[in-house]
């Protein structure tokens, strides 16, 4: 199977040139292996139309360059409401949301932090992380960071449906 560095060369151009950015790339499973491109617009969002086309688009590279030696199925989605963080814009853009976060090694002793987004300060972001004495504010460099996602909340919910009802009557 080709690296995650060589795949994302291959598919990185194709979700570009169709109008999108890359979120997630992940290959998955032991047996049967999930190719899984998660994309959103530059306006954040993604519909089922927009996946479909895009996994025509990506078919059409994946199918020529035959990267996955194996059997694989071909996943693209949109990175949902309590989306992965995976870029340092992500933790600007989302400021003042809650996530859970992983991080390579331990700061105050800890590696998982749930807590508030503050901001993305240079290359360092910062958490007021929550814990049985109080919020704890901590700064860590985006590197450290293993993995993170934004926690599903009333917050993010409503925040995500006045954006889609802002769109909608921009249509109408």
């Amino acid at each position: 199977m080709g690296s995650p560095e060589m795949l994302e060369a291959l598919v990185v151009p194709v979700v570009e040139e169709a109008g999108f950015r890359l979120v997630r790339l992940r290959v998955m499973g032991a047996k049967t292996k999930t190719l899984q491109i998660m994309a959103e617009r530059p306006d954040g969002k993604m519909g089922a139309d927009d996946c479909a086309a895009l996994s025509r688009h990506l078919s059409e590279v994946l199918d020529a360059a035959d990267p996955i030696e194996e059997e694989y199925a071909l996943e693209v989605s949109s990175p949902g409401i309590d989306r992965p963080l995976t870029a340092k814009e992500d933790y600007a853009r989302f400021a003042g949301h809650e996530a859970r976060i992983e991080l390579l090694s331990a700061v105050n002793g800890r590696s998982r932090f749930k807590g508030m987004l503050i901001a993305l300060d240079g290359h360092d972001v910062v958490v007021d992380a929550f814990g049985r004495e109080g919020n704890e504010r901590i700064r860590f460099p985006f590197n450290e960071i293993k993995d993170a996602k934004l926690v599903l909340t009333d917050k993010l919910i409503q925040e995500s449906l006045k954006t889609s009802d802002l769109k909608s009557k921009d249509k109408i």
